[in-house]
């Protein structure tokens, strides 16, 4: 209806965008291979292989140590239970983030969290780091049949939301393909977990480094939403 004002919405990534979350990942990981004598992992292996779930983290830890993938589900679980037991003791907010979150709630933005962590764990981060009140909706990889690059996580967020239009803000080329499938702007957090080596090879609307600047980089694709 013409003259109507659009509801908009931010949408975020949360392992590698809000959170550091692989030292957590690297020592569930590391645990899980110990139980059995497999040896263990460095962290910046660990941290390439997240970002598409926790089945796929497990597929490329095996493949990593010269296993067999008839242990991944065997490996799934016990990855699991390390990790749920507690997972934040080594995971930390990026800089600004809790600023730039109190930002976007007194412009009175909706907000969602869109992650191929699965969700019962990611609730618990939000809920441990005291900003989970910011967000209406948490949509993870165990949500939905389908996970990230699939469209329909991002969708599901922003339907929850009530939203009309939404900005989506991520680390990695998933992401991009996700934000690009649900036809929305895509800002880019340069200092999680891609794979391109030159970001300029991940299509995006807008990128930072620092989260003191996201707000003047939503408010500028915001203005772009129909």
């Amino acid at each position: 209806m013409e003259g109507r004002r659009v509801k908009k919405a931010i949408i975020f990534d949360l392992d590698g965008t809000l959170i550091d979350s692989a030292p957590d990942i690297h020592a569930a990981v590391n645990k899980t291979l110990a139980e059995t004598g497999d040896g263990e992992l460095d962290l910046a292996t660990i941290r390439s292989f997240i970002g598409n779930g926790v089945s796929v983290l497990i597929e490329r830890v095996i493949e990593a140590r010269g296993l067999d993938q008839s242990r991944h589900g065997a490996m799934l679980e016990t990855f699991l239970r390390h990790y749920e037991a507690d997972p934040a003791t080594l995971t930390t907010l990026y800089p600004g983030v809790e600023d730039a979150l109190e930002q976007f709630r007194d412009e009175g933005w909706a907000m969602g969290v869109c992650t191929n962590k699965p969700e019962g764990p990611s609730r618990d981060i939000l809920k441990a780091f005291g900003i989970d009140h910011f967000f209406g909706s948490v949509v993870g990889g165990d949500t939905l049949e389908v996970n990230k690059p699939d469209p329909a996580m991002a969708l599901a967020v922003k339907d929850q939301l009530g939203a009309d239009a939404a900005v989506y803000v991520g680390d990695s080329e998933i992401d991009a393909e996700c934000a690009w499938k649900a036809k929305m702007r895509f800002a880019l957090f340069t200092e999680g977990y891609h794979k391109a080596e030159d970001v300029d090879d991940i299509p995006q609307d807008a990128r930072f480094s620092d989260f003191d600047v996201l707000v003047a980089i939503v408010a500028r694709l915001a203005d772009e939403l129909r």
